[in-house]
């Protein structure tokens, strides 16, 4: 197994330069924890900025921080004053976090703030690019370096990539604001594993996919046209073992070797046996909802005035972009907030709220988390929120509530939560009044199933859930591979085409010779089609046959004096080159009168969609609707037609973008057997083309020795595989230069 790069916006270490003496110390956070074992097990290396500007270092010290972070198998990565200010602060968190997030409002479309994300992802990967010996894998985390998949594919396309978002990927009608969606999008596709906390970001992020860039999506497989993109959810875990031993570790400590926090905890309950407290835990930012927090809890205090005097709030709030006019307008009404609130219910020896406006040490938010009877998490949209996960991961007795929002992504693991609205004031003061009251037997009770789930998921099986799926994708890769027309392979096909007598030339039209239109009638030939199809019916030893679907008058009008063979409508009709068009098989077209009108009312129902009649069979086209709304009518008129066509000998077909009903028993396969059975003699080459499953009739009754290629990278009977129509031209160029 090759190595790993961990590839984030900062290392998982702490540089500290004083006097000139530097020291380096690992960081506490989440990341840091879930990758320490995979990048170190995996022999690997992690590439990051160290939160030092190019104007805070020289270049001395950049050679012994180097030296430093070597020895923890770090690669720095150094930003000027200059790109922080525009990357990091500018476009990462003033115009994807806000965005992201779903606080428009906030965010901010700033052109220079583009263009130095673009330069600073550019510059991740050449930091990539120059440390890839051994390397055969990737893993790049988070909104800053979306664009960064996508760079290094374009350079090592044989190596493994995996990206995870920590923050939620917005809806669609969200997404759509930005003005470098597509951008942004094509960038994450270089993953060829991309990871959310839940199901729906990933849901979010396919539908943008199909509806952005028109690309399929099947179950959670984006076909790009040269490889497949898994999309996939992974809740991130905590550190279970690391907080719930530090809780125990501190029930066995004296009171004089306990922190501050809990020596003023224990004070502050001799004033009233039986007072309770509620613990609020987070970085100061408007995602998190905290003024809203603060209005249900005065709330709480009135409606249950019985409770006051015996429940007080620790809001700590850690300081977060404090040169931010929102972050700021936000610290003032918070303070203003906690100032009326403590002002109006104060007494002697009880204050409602305690508020810290800092960060704690490590054993300080274990005692925090432990004495509080309530934990109230109400973020207003969150990736994941693992404050949730570590307040319960102290409980050693298993006591205790929490208070989760459902906009939260832990949420969908934490279902025993009590469950708020944080944007419902009265709901979440309700919930409050209901945790306080729990009986014990149901807090041990939802909190013991909570616990085993948490303990079972941590962060390090979460690592390496999204480490052994990225593996994985090398077998669809492979599988790819496996069936790639290569040089090689095109050289060998080459050698049969040039010395055979006779040859057949079998080839589709749309997604074959040229590329989808929104208006399939805009799919006329070009020039460069004409000449290559020309140039191989101008040898008297092919037949170049155009087998499609499509009807006879417009290959009529397109083709018309070519020296080729036509086959249209799957098979019905033939024109021989100087003949006039026939019928392969006698059909009946009664049937349409009973299913046109069933397919107009899926056109009425799916703007954009239209019907178009054949001789003998009805195509619903939906390539110009909604691909969301298309892709779901496509499920329904399936199904409708089914049920109808059961006893009418009727077949379904489903191409890309359309559906097509038409009389069973013909298809091209039929049509390419009968022709190539006609002649008189036979022939000794034989290549067909195709890019739909209406194409792989006609790959199943070609004779063995037939060399058959799919457009596309989906599953065929077809021997070999390119990646588009272009890949097509390409090669049948080949197959006429000498």
């Amino acid at each position: 197994m090759g190595k790993i790069l961990i590839v984030s916006n900062r290392l998982p270490n702490q540089i500290t330069i004083d006097d000139n003496s530097i020291t380096t110390q690992p960081s506490v956070g989440g990341l840091a924890t879930g990758m320490n074992s995979v990048y170190k097990s995996n022999d690997g290396d992690w590439i990051g900025w160290p939160g030092l500007t190019n104007e805070e270092v020289t270049d001395s010290q950049k050679l012994e921080i180097q030296k430093l972070l070597k020895k923890d198998k770090c690669i720095p990565v150094y930003l000027d004053q200059n790109e922080v200010d525009e990357f990091y602060d500018g476009f990462s968190n003033r115009t994807i976090w806000p965005l992201f997030h779903y606080f428009a409002q906030y965010t901010e479309y700033i052109q220079e703030f583009w263009e130095s994300y673009i330069n600073v992802n550019r510059k991740f990967a050449d930091a990539i690019l120059s440390n890839m010996d051994g390397v055969d894998k990737i893993w790049i985390h988070d909104y800053h370096l979306m664009m960064l998949p996508q760079m290094i594919k374009e350079k090592r396309p044989d190596v493994s990539i995996g990206f995870f978002l920590h923050i939620p990927f917005p809806s669609y009608e969200v997404f759509r604001i930005l003005p470098w969606r597509e951008e942004l999008i094509e960038g994450i596709l270089g993953a060829d594993l991309i990871g959310f906390h839940t199901y729906d970001y990933q849901r979010h992020f396919t539908s943008c996919v199909r509806r952005l860039l028109g690309y399929e999506v099947h179950m959670n497989q984006i076909n790009l046209g040269n490889r497949i993109a898994t999309v996939e959810s992974f809740p991130m875990g905590i550190d279970y073992d690391k907080f719930s031993k530090a809780a125990e570790d501190n029930l066995k400590k004296g009171i004089q070797d306990k922190p501050e926090i809990r020596q003023d905890i224990e004070r502050y309950l001799l004033f009233e046996p039986g007072r309770k407290l509620i613990i609020s835990i987070d970085r100061l930012d408007y995602s998190k909802g905290i003024p809203n927090r603060l209005h249900a809890y005065e709330r709480f205090l009135e409606k249950y005035p019985e409770y006051i005097g015996k429940v007080t709030l620790i809001l700590l709030a850690v300081p977060s972009r404090v040169t931010v006019d929102h972050y700021q307008e936000m610290k003032s009404e918070i303070d203003e907030l906690v100032g009326r609130i403590n002002g109006n219910y104060s007494k002697v020896n009880w204050t409602p709220i305690w508020y810290f406006y800092r960060s704690f040490p490590f054993e300080s938010l274990i005692e925090l988390y432990n004495s509080s009877a309530i934990a109230l998490i109400t973020p207003v949209r969150d990736g994941m929120n693992l404050v949730a996960k570590e307040y319960l991961a102290t409980k050693t007795d298993n006591k205790g509530v929490l208070i989760l929002s459902e906009m939260a992504g832990a949420t969908k693991e934490m279902s025993e939560a009590i469950i708020i609205n944080p944007n419902n004031i009265e709901q979440i003061a309700d919930a409050i009044n209901e945790a306080l009251n729990m009986p014990e037997e149901e807090q041990i009770e939802r909190n013991i199933m909570l616990k085993e789930r948490l303990k079972r998921y941590n962060v390090e099986r979460w690592a390496n859930d999204f480490l052994e799926s990225l593996i994985k994708t090398n077998d669809l890769r492979d599988k790819y591979m496996a069936k790639k027309l290569t040089d090689k392979l095109e050289n060998t096909i080459r050698a049969n085409y040039k010395k055979a007598k006779k040859r057949a030339i079998f080839l589709d039209y749309d997604g074959t010779l040229v590329g989808f239109k929104k208006n399939p009638k805009l799919a006329s030939p070009e020039k460069e089609v004409y000449d290559i199809l020309d140039t191989l019916a101008a040898d008297p030893k092919n037949r170049v046959v155009l087998i499609s679907g499509r009807d006879k008058e417009t290959f009529s009008e397109w083709f018309k004096g070519r020296n080729y063979t036509l086959i249209t409508e799957h098979g019905v009709w033939i024109k021989v080159p100087g003949n006039d068009w026939e019928i392969i098989a006698e059909m009946e077209n009664d049937w349409k009168a009973y299913i046109r009108p069933v397919m107009e009312r899926y056109v009425d129902r799916t703007p954009g969609s239209f019907i178009e009649e054949k001789h003998y069979s009805l195509v619903w086209h939906y390539r110009k609707a909604d691909p969301e709304l298309g892709g779901l009518r496509a499920l329904e008129i399936k199904d409708d037609l089914s049920s109808r066509a059961m006893n009418m000998s009727l077949e379904i077909l489903e191409g890309s973008k359309v559906i097509e009903i038409k009389n069973s028993g013909i298809n091209k396969g039929k049509a390419a057997e009968k022709l190539i059975n006609k002649e008189t003699e036979e022939f000794d080459f034989i290549l067909g083309a195709g890019d739909d499953w209406t194409d792989e009739y006609m790959f199943e009754r070609l004779p063995e020795f037939a060399t058959t290629i799919k457009v596309g990278i989906v599953n065929t009977q077809a021997k070999y595989k390119v990646e588009n129509f272009t890949a097509v031209r390409k090669f049948l160029k080949s197959l006429t230069t000498k």
